[in-house]
């Protein structure tokens, strides 16, 4: 399966490898490599992973356990609620993090690749020939989950940097009034840097989390130390027995509890960047012992003195350390903000080349990173939300009701399709595979379930954006296939057109070649009728250039093009891209000389397509999606520039399509 991209049909693709064994990743051994060497490179990525994957878990300490004593929906500080929370947080980490992601999802890679999309891709083919409800859920899932990301990555950055400036006010109250104007010039400073890219600045990540961490781990260590009966937490019981204390209540702060856990689904959709191994080594070896010790160090605090339940992070921290440890946890909530939208932009980009999302202003901001991007057009946007996130809620409290809601939907979401990824890309048998779902739902539905209660808290936001791009992004993949099936009704096999040229006097052929975007990989491109209808004159060397994206992340160069001569000087170019790709027509031109093409591109003119929709034509959609529709398709960017080819090479020929 392949999915419509910018001037591309469907095409069929190679079926994909086994699941998790399909690409070497990084960090990971190769057979008869030098272990020193990979040793070496595998600590590297675990450094690097700090940052980037454990940026978001790792400063949730700012506001769990806060929001569960001291939040909109907070329950008494009295020793036994103390105990359940903390039990219960030591669980989610344990179960959810630790045996669902680490250990399990981590297993289900689509060519090295995780993530919302990536599972999509992986599971398509399987799910598409068997089960027409199956293939339908998996679709909705998928865009639904990573609508929810979006609205995730706005609330993350905002979230993060209020929670560490709200340290300010814990040092004094002359602070207060700072900590909005603070927080707004952090997230501005933060977006207006993007367009450098995080190439450089990524290189201190892992370093600045370390010290982060290793500061989590002391403070909560210290605070044990002075009261250790608070380790008793890791006893289930107590979780047990917080419910049966608290009833409804506690499943209320419940929802609460979930934010130590918000980013659990980055260790998957990272996985591509570091690989299971060093994602692992990071999660066993660092952070998960510092985020035991800080939560267990909160509840030491909140046990000897419960007054601090306003604040118990900050409350860990010597006086004469505050104003350094506000500059820390700064500098860790940018780097998890960093990560996030980072996140963001990788999956905008995965939704424009599987046909979910129209074109999109794409800069590679790194000649020697492969995925390193900016996508200004979502960076404004984005900066835009984050910063009036923080001026209409005014606090991580606020903000924490908003929170939690996406992360819980994407964790259910991710427990169903591993589960078809076990019992049909694996083919575990039952015994297996629906224990370990029941086990993932029951927290994962529990965690939902206490959050579908902060909706009218801030809740709806979320699902509010998430709505809206949802639709946004069904409305795009619907048009581009009412279009595409507009575009073949009015088109001609390839070998009638030439047919048509040889039975006839053959037309005037001029020096150069021609590149013909083709919406089909069999047809004959609508642009070529229409120029040969006015002109009657052709180019000596004609390409009809079909781009397809595949269910891999990333194509080799050397399997990029398929290349077939149609005879007259007509050859046909399938030029094939991963989900993480973005198309290059002068790569594609380059490589195409190694398959026997003469091309320059001095002497090279691309005929691109501009249609004018109209709404009133016989494809089943609502008015107002079409409507919709035609505007994303007005407002998309620019072919010439998304594809790479030089603007002064161009002929635009327009038409007009009843949709």
């Amino acid at each position: 399966m392949t999915h419509d991209v910018p001037s591309a049909e469907p095409h069929e693709a190679s079926s994909p490898a086994p699941v998790g064994t399909s690409r070497q990743e990084p960090g990971e051994t190769q057979p008869g490599g030098h272990d020193s060497h990979s040793q070496a490179r595998t600590m590297a990525l675990a450094l690097a992973a700090l940052g980037v994957v454990y940026g978001d878990i790792g400063t949730s300490p700012l506001y769990a356990v806060k929001e569960c004593f001291h939040g909109p929906h907070a329950i008494a500080v009295l020793p036994v609620n103390i105990m359940g929370v903390l039990s219960l947080i030591v669980w989610s980490l344990t179960i959810v993090v630790s045996l669902k992601y680490v250990m399990f999802v981590l297993r289900a890679d689509n060519k090295g690749e995780g993530g919302v999309f990536a599972l999509l891709a992986l599971l398509h083919k399987t799910v598409e020939g068997k089960s027409a409800a199956k293939y339908n859920l998996v679709i909705f899932l998928s865009i639904f989950g990573a609508a929810l990301l979006y609205g995730d990555g706005i609330i993350t950055p905002a979230i993060s940097v209020l929670s560490a400036m709200e340290g300010l006010s814990v040092a004094t109250d002359a602070a207060t009034p700072f900590i909005l104007p603070g927080t707004c010039l952090v997230l501005v400073t933060l977006f207006m840097m993007q367009k450098h890219g995080t190439e450089k600045i990524g290189k201190v990540f892992g370093p600045v989390m370390v010290v982060w961490f290793s500061t989590l781990a002391v403070l909560g260590l210290l605070a044990i130390i002075r009261h250790p009966g608070i380790l008793a937490a890791v006893n289930p019981y107590y979780a047990v027995r917080f419910f049966a204390e608290n009833h409804f209540h506690g499943m209320v702060v419940l929802g609460s509890v979930v934010l130590c856990i918000t980013g659990g689904e980055a260790l998957y959709a990272d996985m591509g960047h570091f690989g299971r191994t060093p994602i692992r080594l990071s999660w066993y070896s660092m952070v998960l012992p510092a985020l035991l010790l800080n939560y267990f160090g909160q509840g030491a605090l909140l046990l000897a003195d419960p007054e601090k339940a306003f604040n118990p992070f900050y409350g860990l921290v010597p006086e004469f350390l505050l104003y350094p440890m506000v500059g820390l946890a700064t500098m860790a909530t940018v780097i998890a903000s960093q990560a996030m939208i980072s996140g963001v932009f990788s999956l905008t980009q995965q939704a424009v080349q599987m046909g979910f999302c129209p074109r999109i202003r794409i800069v590679n901001t790194s000649a020697h990173t492969k995925g390193q991007i900016y996508l200004p057009g979502v960076n404004r946007a984005m900066m835009v939300a984050c910063v009036g996130l923080v001026l209409a809620f005014k606090s991580s409290s606020g903000l924490a009701a908003a929170y939690g809601i996406a992360v819980t939907i994407d964790m259910t979401i991710t427990s169903i399709f591993f589960f078809f990824v076990m019992s049909m890309l694996w083919r575990w048998p039952a015994w297996k595979t629906v224990p370990l779902l029941a086990l993932f739902l029951l927290f994962d539905v529990s965690f939902l379930g206490s959050n579908l209660l902060k909706i009218l808290d801030g809740g709806w936001f979320t699902l509010t954006v998430a709505a809206l791009l949802m639709t946004a992004m069904l409305t795009w993949r619907d048009g581009k296939r009412g279009l595409g099936r507009q575009f073949a009704a009015m088109g001609l096999p390839i070998n009638l057109f030439l047919e048509s040229l040889v039975a006839l006097d053959r037309p005037i052929r001029t020096p150069g070649t021609a590149v013909f975007m083709s919406v089909s990989s069999t047809g004959t491109p609508i642009t070529l009728l229409h120029h040969y209808k006015h002109i009657k004159v052709l180019h000596e060397q004609i390409i009809l250039l079909s781009i397809t994206s595949t269910e891999m992340p990333f194509v080799p160069t050397g399997s990029r093009l398929e290349v077939t001569s149609l005879g007259h000087g007509f050859f046909r170019v399938i030029a094939r891209y991963g989900f993480m790709q973005t198309p290059n027509v002068p790569e594609i031109l380059r490589l195409a000389k190694a398959h026997g093409l003469d091309i320059e591109l001095s002497s090279t003119t691309f005929f691109l397509g501009r249609e004018t929709l109209l709404t009133g034509g016989p494809t089943k959609m609502a008015a107002w999606r079409k409507s919709l529709f035609a505007f994303m398709s007005r407002n998309a960017w620019n072919a010439t520039t998304f594809f790479g080819i030089p603007p002064g090479r161009v002929v635009e020929l327009g038409s007009q399509v009843e949709l």
